[in-house]
């Protein structure tokens, strides 16, 4: 029926007055947060539903197909079986940041027809505040930087394979339902089809962009699609050869980072048990600031929480420092997947430190030490641009985490959401079982499926993700004594102009939100890690890369923690979780001396990687933990040396 009285409803359960008015931003009796929540409605009858309609006395219908629900905070219908439909919008949850949620259902009657349809609505789906779509990826497409159309693309390309194995590759087919939120991609619906989707038809529906492409990367671009539309390469090849493109273009940009943060007990807890980098009683380290920030959360009743949050940052500086290294000495761009699984390594020693130490002292059940954590690297690589000249920085930002602290990139047109959290809710959906808004209605929703110490490393499932720095924003690292309840995503507009506009310094804006934090989530420790990102043209000064200088101070600030790391060299074990490509990660241990002579990582592929850690651990002083390997792992071990080339077998000991 078509609704005479525009009303909507405040979420607040003990409000005694819900009702106002559509355009309200505070509930007139209880001045909470009037939420608008814009969903995407799909089905057979939902094109043709008129404005102004009222569905079900709760949803309005805004304009073709974007209806408004009036009741946001009573929960949806949900069939009690789930339709095969719905199933592969689950199981992408892990790329919520592309992809809508399945929100609930409805059966609607019109007056033109008695048929009755049920419809689907999505939220997170690519609509504004005000209710209008974003705009569609071909209309903004000629305007768009080189570096955005070729992240575009990359993100797309990275979406291929995942949305092939749920049978929804052809979602990313039709431009009209591929829209850009800066620079994220966003699908509008998963189109399902038993036609199998090869790149060949991915590079046809690219080919009329290349027309208008920027100049600078049509004929790179150019070249690609041709290999795709002849069927010619493989995923791997059009991965590598878009990704040099890519990096290229971004790193024409110039880019300065100021990063700051701030961690705080709170106004109930008694101590605190987060830890994060940069802190304010940290020391200046220019180099490390710039490119590493750390927010790690021990975890709520957890014996030896505040222990193990701190190991954990601890102990990600010293490795990520000789990672930077590392890098920075390589002579050709390391792929995305390769530095994914050095960051996996690195966390998994960070897990078996602390998962051995429990085990040492005998912790058991809630008194084992563990913590979550959330980390953002900004990984400088040499690049020659598109433009000829030789650059320092390709623009990587790598996100990783485990449990629920969470990662937020923030420009003063919008707030998204990086990361998954790792809880039963999150489990229940990937899984297929039930919606989100379900989900969280149970009473362990929030609990946590992972967290760094809670299980040995091989059963551990790291996210990491790479993304491209191309434009002005602020990257937010938090635990939840800030995100719980949606304060980042209440609060965000308070802080990102004043900020980006040097009315606010990072350090002031981080204690600021740990301010209100301790005023709406007050009975839990805070965390916040601010980075302000500049990359616009007006900001001609790029980042001039600092040599990493060790300093004596740094040995001091984990001296309180040897304790918990002193025997973590013998602790063989934890080598065989650890990716053959990361071996060389193996040897790191909380000094000075083993930051100071990180591994030489090859300059050519995965396997010269691995041969080149292999060598060097073999012949640079770690000869024991290798030897303490062989003996207690001989399976494991004896599997890497049948992988090396037979020249270089010879070097493996023999089992008796």
């Amino acid at each position: 029926m078509i609704s005479t009285e525009r009303i909507i409803h405040c979420i607040n359960p003990d409000c005694e007055k819900p009702i106002n008015n559509l355009g309200d931003r505070l509930c007139k009796n209880c001045q909470t947060p009037i939420v608008y929540r814009y969903l995407w409605a799909i089905g057979t009858n939902a094109a043709n539903i008129p404005p102004e309609t009222k569905i079900a006395h709760r949803y309005e219908v805004i304009t073709q197909q974007i209806w408004l629900d009036t009741q946001p905070g009573k929960p949806p219908e949900i069939p009690s079986e789930l339709p095969p439909a719905v199933i592969p919008y689950l199981k992408l949850y892990p790329q919520k940041l592309h992809i809508p949620q399945p929100y609930g259902f409805t059966t609607s009657t019109t007056e033109d027809t008695e048929d009755t349809n049920d419809i689907l609505l999505l939220e997170n789906a690519p609509i504004d505040t005000k209710g209008n779509l974003y705009a569609i990826i071909t209309e903004v497409w000629e305007e768009a930087k080189a570096v955005r159309q070729l992240y575009w693309l990359w993100q797309i390309l990275q979406l291929w394979k995942p949305l092939s194995e749920m049978g929804v590759a052809a979602s990313l087919l039709s431009p009209n339902n591929i829209l850009v939120q800066g620079w994220c991609i966003k699908l509008l619906e998963l189109y399902q089809t038993t036609e199998t989707l090869t790149l060949q038809h991915l590079g046809q529906s690219w080919h009329s962009w290349v027309l208008v492409a920027k100049a600078e990367i049509a004929p790179g671009l150019s070249n690609i699609i041709q290999q795709m539309c002849q069927g010619e390469v493989d995923f791997t090849t059009i991965s590598y050869q878009l990704n040099q493109l890519l990096l290229a273009s971004a790193a024409e940009l110039p880019l300065m980072v100021k990063v700051a943060g701030f961690t705080d007990a709170g106004l109930v807890m008694k101590h605190n048990e987060d830890s994060c980098f940069p802190n304010t009683i940290d020391k200046i380290d220019n180099y490390l600031n710039q490119h590493l920030s750390v927010v790690c959360d021990g975890i709520d009743g957890h014996e030896g929480g505040e222990v193990a949050s701190q190991l954990a940052v601890q102990s990600l500086k010293l490795q990520i420092r000789a990672l930077l290294q590392d890098v920075a000495e390589q002579t050709e761009i390391v792929s995305p997947d390769l530095l994914q699984q050095q960051l996996a390594a690195s966390l998994r020693v960070v897990n078996n430190m602390i998962w051995s130490r429990n085990d040492e002292q005998n912790r058991q059940g809630r008194e084992r030490m563990a913590t979550t954590l959330v980390m953002a690297i900004q990984l400088p690589q040499r690049i020659v641009t598109n433009t000829g000249w030789e650059s320092e920085n390709t623009h990587e930002l790598y996100i990783a985490n485990v449990g629920d602290s969470r990662a937020y990139w923030i420009t003063p047109s919008y707030c998204q959401l990086l990361t998954i959290d790792d809880d039963m809710a999150t489990r229940e959906v990937c899984f297929g079982q039930s919606l989100y808004r379900q989900a969280i209605t149970t009473a362990n929703a929030h609990a946590l499926t992972q967290a760094l110490g809670t299980k040995e490393a091989e059963y551990l499932q790291f996210a990491i993700k790479r993304f491209i720095l191309e434009e002005d924003g602020i990257l937010l690292l938090c635990s939840d004594g800030l995100s719980d309840h949606d304060w980042v995503e209440k609060s965000w507009q308070n802080y990102v102009i004043p900020l980006l506009t040097g009315k606010l310094t990072v350090e002031d804006a981080a204690r600021n939100w740990v301010k209100l934090a301790n005023e709406k989530n007050g009975q839990d420790n805070t965390s916040v890690v601010l980075t302000v990102v500049r990359t616009s043209q007006a900001h001609l000064v790029p980042v001039t890369p600092v040599p990493i200088v060790l300093e004596t101070s740094e040995t001091e600030e984990v001296a309180s923690l040897n304790t918990e790391t002193e025997n973590f060299e013998a602790q063989a074990p934890a080598v065989d979780y650890l990716a053959e490509s990361s071996l060389a990660l193996m040897d790191l241990n909380l000094s000075e001396e083993s930051a100071s002579t990180p591994v030489k990582a090859a300059n050519r592929g995965k396997l010269v990687l691995v041969l080149g850690g292999f060598l060097a651990l073999l012949v640079g002083g770690t000869s024991l933990g290798l030897f303490a390997w062989w003996q207690l792992q001989p399976q494991s071990f004896g599997r890497l040396c049948q992988q090396l080339p037979p020249e270089l077998q010879q070097f493996c000991p023999q089992r008796q």
